[in-house]
């Protein structure tokens, strides 16, 4: 069985829908289309959780002190979050195809021109306005990435399989973090960050380019509706969407923490070097990729998204409490802090294996229509955590120190339980 799919780089969805005739493709292309949403979400997650993994080399190479390096961390998320939701709407309108090439081309090219003109040299520094102003930018252009993948993989797979194929794309964050968090510090330390604002450029043409050979609009039925149709209210009129929006937001802002400031709490707190800072990221990440496999497989089997998600919110918040004592402890005994990197690893695990089943249940609720619009609510909501966590952590440190930060990771992952829907 082949299906016909209709172009949309040309022109919006529904004025391709009466030229359907363009281009055959078998069943199975589908999977290159989840192929294209994970190298996107890879390439861009890399870039968003690999520089905040640097954060030890930034803050030396470019002169920052801890407010000033949380304050250009977190202008890359802003920039994510104020994006969001104008990519997601031109989505629904334009087509996931043409937003996704905009997207990824325009980032490509800007972390080139930081390669070239905002990395530290002998002769000068970039200070933290200009940095902070560049890292906005690129913010700006990547939140074209997760509402257009996910509508694109929410068209092409049946409801039976979306919470897995979603899954599997929420796979890619951890993926690219991980492979971040493993390279690019010391790509820092021995090639500075030209080398580093470049691969990741290199990352970002090269998943551009999966997406122009193979993304395009999934098959049309009968009528030249989508295979899944609109239900309910436009999100942005759906109390339901709203408040799995905010869940996953608030259930963001300690695993935000971990991607951000756990380089930083490992060499400062625990006195940990680059490798096992480096290592202990990537194994959050690697954890939370496997996970999130699993999570989706098992809640398309029993159908059970709803009470998951709220199970993995307290699991959270339980796993942060133990974070939180462990550092009291390990203050006044040094023993306990080679058990600090373990901890890490584990809370940060627990609150990153839900992303591919939460995503699944609000766009299945916000229907096909308005997948797009949908998942860049929520993804707003999360890189507000992006912006705001690195900037009130270097605060939380002068008045809390250490244990604040994991105390108010846990408070926010306790607040997401009530939040998330109870099963219909």
């Amino acid at each position: 069985m082949s299906a016909i799919v209709a172009h949309n780089d040309c022109q919006p969805p529904d004025a391709c829908a009466g030229a359907s005739a363009r281009r055959a493709f078998g069943p199975n292309h589908r999977w290159k289309v989840l192929g294209i949403g994970v190298a996107a979400n890879a390439g861009f997650s890399a870039t968003f959780s690999g520089i905040p993994a640097t954060a030890v080399v930034m803050r030396q190479g470019y002169h920052l002190d801890n407010a000033s390096l949380g304050l250009a961390l977190g202008l890359l998320g802003l920039g994510v979050a104020l994006s969001e939701l104008p990519w997601g709407v031109l989505t629904d309108r334009w087509g996931d195809r043409r937003v996704l090439l905009t997207g990824l081309g325009a980032t490509a090219a800007w972390l080139f021109v930081m390669a070239m003109l905002v990395v530290p040299t002998k002769m000068a520094v970039p200070g933290v306005a200009l940095l902070s102003a560049s890292l906005l930018v690129v913010g700006l252009l990547g939140g074209s990435v997760n509402g257009s993948s996910g509508r694109a993989i929410m068209g092409w797979f049946g409801e039976g399989e979306r919470g897995f194929a979603m899954s599997i794309r929420q796979t890619a964050v951890p993926l690219g973090g991980g492979l971040g968090a493993l390279v690019l510090p010391s790509l820092a330390l021995a090639l500075g960050f030209t080398a580093v604002f470049g691969l990741l450029a290199v990352v970002s043409a090269l998943s551009a380019w999966f997406a122009w050979r193979w993304l395009h609009e999934p098959p049309m039925e009968g009528g030249g509706h989508p295979t899944t149709a609109a239900s309910g209210p436009a999100p942005l009129r759906n109390i339901e969407v709203w408040r799995i929006s905010t869940a996953i937001g608030l259930l963001c802002f300690p695993q935000v923490a971990v991607l951000t400031f756990a380089s930083v709490f490992l060499h400062d707190f625990a006195g940990m070097g680059t490798f096992v800072t480096s290592a202990s990221l990537a194994a959050v990440q690697t954890g939370a990729m496997a996970m999130r496999v699993w999570s989706g497989r098992f809640t398309d089997r029993h159908g059970n998204r709803r009470p998951f998600l709220k199970v993995c919110s307290a699991l959270s918040a339980l796993a942060f409490l133990a974070l939180w004592l462990l550092v009291i402890g390990a203050a006044g005994s040094p023993l306990l802090l080679p058990l600090l990197p373990l901890m890490v690893v584990v809370a940060g695990i627990s609150v990153s294996a839900w992303h591919g089943v939460a995503y699944t249940e609000l766009a299945t609720l916000a229907g096909a229509r308005h997948v797009g619009t949908a998942l860049s609510l929520a993804n707003s909501f999360v890189f507000i955590g992006f912006c705001l966590v690195p900037i009130a952590i270097p605060w939380l440190l002068v008045v809390f120190a250490w244990p604040g930060v994991w105390l108010a990771a846990a408070i926010c992952a306790a607040l997401a339980w009530p939040i998330f829907l109870r099963q219909a």
